[in-house]
């Protein structure tokens, strides 16, 4: 009843930028928190950056001060701009939103992922 889906991953060179989006659609009362996740090849999943409803953000330490999460309510959209990247930022990229779908509990949704390749 509700879908994320990624977008905007590929093959850039390290030092480059790439920003990912993430729309969210369906059943949608409304959307808290939106994050980034990533999971990388012979690692775990770590929480790339949080965007609450009002606009309130968090980074983690290995993409602090380069990248940039942003929302547009009206579109249900998440966005990740990465900059200075760097072959470690290669992984699955995942979007996950904290949705209500009417006077019911929020419930967590997860995308299908989209590849970053950081590579010369």
């Amino acid at each position: 009843q509700v879908q994320l889906v990624e977008s905007g991953g590929g093959l850039v060179q390290p030092g480059g930028s790439l920003r990912l989006s993430c729309a969210a659609s369906g059943s949608i009362f409304s959307i808290n928190a939106m994050r980034w996740f990533r999971q990388a090849p012979g690692k775990q999943r770590e929480l790339v950056a949080v965007i609450t409803s009002g606009g309130s953000t968090y980074y983690g330490d290995p993409v602090k001060g380069r990248s940039t999460i942003s929302r547009d309510n009206a579109k249900n959209t998440v966005y990740l701009r990465m900059n200075s990247l760097k072959p470690e930022d290669t992984a699955i990229y995942y979007c996950n939103a904290d949705v209500t779908s009417g006077l019911g509990p929020v419930k967590d949704y997860w995308g299908q992922g989209t590849q970053v390749t950081v590579s010369s």
